[in-house]
């Protein structure tokens, strides 16, 4: 019977999609680490909250050589964790880490197929509710995970649940991307790729080289690359009064071109003292740069006597450098004590500038818009866990963070030379401060049940300076936390969890202190932004179970469901005010209220082979979550939380020939459309998102592979707008964004 389980689970949600689709109206024709310590440790050293333990009552037993595997890392950390390493990274030859997300239990990518851009998403929860951690630690302003290549990534930690260790700025959940580290790589791997999108090329080379002398160890690893991209996309705006008569109609054909260079490199030092200290160290360092135009048109049906403008060109250009350094030193002590002391800093600085002009039905030059912004940051960070077991069967920890950074803002804008706000060609500077403190107890209570006991304090302070106005805020957060597991006697495969937090959602530096944004056609769909620097935080309190049965060597079946209680909701609110050049819609944020979500979310992941006899090699990998969400004080229906999908689906299989060195394999992925009443005059919408990409892999001998991928096959259009009704009046905004197959072509080897 438990060999049907999977097979059931599977049809579930290739079921589920399908049947949604038939709703959905068809797209409009066109005319978004902790450093870890090294592999080969004694398995008694190695029990945090992630790692695997030993049950209680069992010797521990000193492993060398190699890393316990994904699933076995999954089944035996007492805090929901799921771990993708290598082997999933490596497997669809993927140019950027939000293509691998994608594909994850539970995580949806925001901006139009094949592109991302719009934020990685866990839950269904909009930007901000997802902790993005790069080796344990947030990245600075301005890091993309779209321009972190996968040859850089070990693996990708997903929790769906706070932990004391970590921040706890993890309303939905945290995704932790781990740098290369560990393990002892013996080859040079040379790594050359190119991407092709509508016709356009985007070289790219990977290096990673080992070495050892002595006692020191590294892994230098880096890579180079370019990448082309061309969009277009329909806009149409439209008023309509409250009998239903259009009072404007307007459609803007845009088009633009972009061009970017990149440099990444992220080095590994690691030194083995005699007494059995480690001290690693890893910097990053990335480089961008890159330069566009473009242009819109724009066709006027009804409206005022005199449009915006006709015809709209620009040019752009960009750049960003960002320096990181992570490390830590381990000290083992007697009686399988230790400290994990880690340190970091980071440094940045990003530019761009664009020049638009507006030309009017002659041809005459109407208006020009000039914008430079030019930014610095820098921060300095250090940390530590002291961890040393505690009677039987526990395993206490303590540790603290600290972090500052600074930060430096100069902005120019302009409208035909003269200042579009007063803080125009002004400079803003920005100190944050973060302390935290936390105690964690693991605890083998029986060989079947353990627990995650965790308490985290945290504080933030923010202060900044802009226009001789000086702005504070500060808040700070007490979280406790648990998480338990019980293996179920009799049912070594089977295990249930459960978790008991309280997490929250820091006001982002640009919500706080943000210099305001212009924006060229004004409207209630179009407005302009600034910050507020009287934000709280949101608090969430939260429950989560799961069941889980393993199949095999690597295959997982399971089921779970969450419910989250967030107060101090933060949410954009549209005002109208009076400014030199007439009243202009502003958009701002604030603290609406209290909601609430809920959902749940079911995998399988299998051999076929190890359930059904003389079964082809294939891996079967499915997934499928459905939520809900309510936000007070915003009436129904759909008033859900922003962003928020109703449902998404992931199915995929890889397919091992076994008279050929040849896999195949693919992956469809699916979120339906979405309609969030985000206030009671405002509704945003985003149309369906398929995915569809397939992938071939050739061995062509023991050291050399070919690989061949495609990505979002289906090409739909992407669909997004907005509708605001104030007054009696409707104003409307619908967008058709074109999207593309992208073709990639990689050749592996190891030298």
């Amino acid at each position: 019977m438990s060999k049907l389980i999977p097979f059931a689970c599977a049809a579930l949600i290739a079921s589920i999609a399908p049947s949604s689709h038939a709703q959905e109206a068809p797209a409009a024709p066109l005319s978004a680490v902790p450093a870890q310590e090294p592999a080969a440790v004694p398995a008694s050293t190695s029990k945090s909250k992630g790692e695997p333990k030993a049950a209680a009552g069992v010797a521990a037993v000193t492993i060398n050589g190699s890393r316990a595997g994904d699933t076995e890392s999954r089944r035996l950390s007492t805090a929901a964790k799921m771990v993708f390493g290598r082997e999933e990274l490596d497997r669809n030859g993927d140019s950027s880490v939000g293509e691998i997300l994608k594909r994850l239990p539970g995580v949806t990518m925001g901006g139009p197929p094949g592109r991302g851009g719009g934020g990685v998403r866990m839950r269904g929860l909009g930007n901000g509710y997802t902790q993005m951690l790069v080796n344990g630690e947030r990245p600075p302003a301005g890091f993309s995970l779209e321009s972190l290549a996968p040859d850089q990534v070990e693996r990708i930690e997903v929790m769906r649940g706070p932990v004391a260790e970590h921040s706890t700025q993890a309303i939905a959940g945290t995704i932790n991307v781990v740098l290369r580290e560990g393990y002892q790589q013996k080859d040079v791997q040379l790594k050359l790729s190119d991407s092709i999108e509508d016709g356009r090329h985007g070289p790219n080379l990977s290096l990673t080289m080992p070495g050892k002398v002595g006692a020191l160890t590294w892994l230098m690893s880096g890579s180079v690359g370019s990448n082309r991209q061309h969009d277009e996309n329909v806009t149409t705006y439209r008023d309509t009064d409250a009998a239903g008569l259009l009072l404007k109609d307007q459609q803007v054909d845009g088009s633009s071109r972009r061009s970017s260079r990149s440099v990444h490199l992220t080095p590994r030092l690691s030194y083995k003292f005699d007494n059995g200290d480690t001290l690693n160290f890893q910097p990053f360092l990335m480089h961008n740069r890159s330069e566009g135009d473009s242009n819109s048109l724009l066709t006027q049906r009804i409206g005022p006597p005199q449009r915006e403008y006709a015809l709209a060109l620009a040019d752009s250009s960009s750049s960003m450098t960002m320096l990181r350094g992570f490390g830590n030193w381990l000290h083992r002590m007697d009686a399988g004590a230790k400290l994990d002391v880690k340190f970091g800093f980071g440094g940045g600085r990003s530019e761009s500038t664009s020049l638009r002009k507006q030309y009017a039905d002659d041809g005459v030059l109407k208006d020009y818009f000039n914008d430079i912004d030019t930014s610095r940051s820098h921060n300095l960070n250090s940390g530590g866990k002291y961890s040393t077991p505690l009677a039987k069967g526990h395993l206490l920890a303590a540790g603290w963070d600290v972090e500052g950074g600074h930060r430096e803002q100069s902005t120019v804008a302009l409208v035909n030379g003269r200042a579009q706000f007063a803080e125009s060609g002004s400079s803003m500077t920005a100190d944050t401060r973060r302390v935290a403190g936390y105690v964690q107890d693991e605890w083998d209570i029986t060989p079947q049940w353990s627990a995650y006991l965790g308490l985290r304090w945290e504080g933030i302070r923010t202060s900044a300076t802009n226009q001789g106005r000086d702005v504070r805020n500060n808040s700070s957060v007490w979280s406790p936390v648990l998480h338990t597991v019980w293996r179920i006697p009799g049912f070594e495969k089977d295990q249930i969890r459960a978790s008991l937090t309280r997490s929250y959602r820091a006001p982002q530096l640009n919500d706080l202190i943000a210099v305001p944004t212009y924006s060229q056609l004004n409207s209630a769909t179009r407005p302009d932004r600034t910050g507020n620097p009287n934000l709280k935080p949101e608090l969430a309190q939260g429950i989560d179970l799961a069941y889980e049965h393993y199949l095999g060597k690597s295959g997982i079946l399971s089921a779970s469901g969450f419910v989250r209680n967030i107060d101090n909701l933060m949410r954009r609110e549209l005002t109208l005010r009076d400014t030199p050049d007439g009243p202009r819609w502003l958009s701002s944020p604030s603290n609406i209220g209290s909601a609430r979500t809920s959902g749940i979310e079911l995998e399988a992941k299998f051999q076929l082979a190890e359930l059904v006899a003389n079964a082809p090699n294939i891996d079967l990998r499915s997934n499928y979550s459905h939520f809900w969400s309510s936000v007070e004080g915003i009436p129904g229906p759909d008033n859900r939380l922003d962003q928020q999908a109703k449902q998404t689906a992931n199915v995929g299989l890889d397919w091992r020939l076994k008279n050929v060195p040849l896999t195949l394999g693919g992956s469809y992925n699916w979120t339906p459309a979405i309609l969030v009443r985000t206030s009671a005059d405002e509704v945003a919408t985003t149309g369906v998102k398929r995915q569809f990409d397939v992938y071939g892999l050739w061995k062509i001998s023991a050291a050399t592979q070919l690989r061949l991928a495609a990505n979002n096959l289906l090409n739909d259009d992407y669909l997004a707008g907005r509708t605001v009704t104030r007054n009696g009046i409707a104003q409307l905004s619908d967008t058709a964004s074109r999207t593309y197959t992208t073709w990639t072509i990689r050749l592996e080897m190891k030298l």
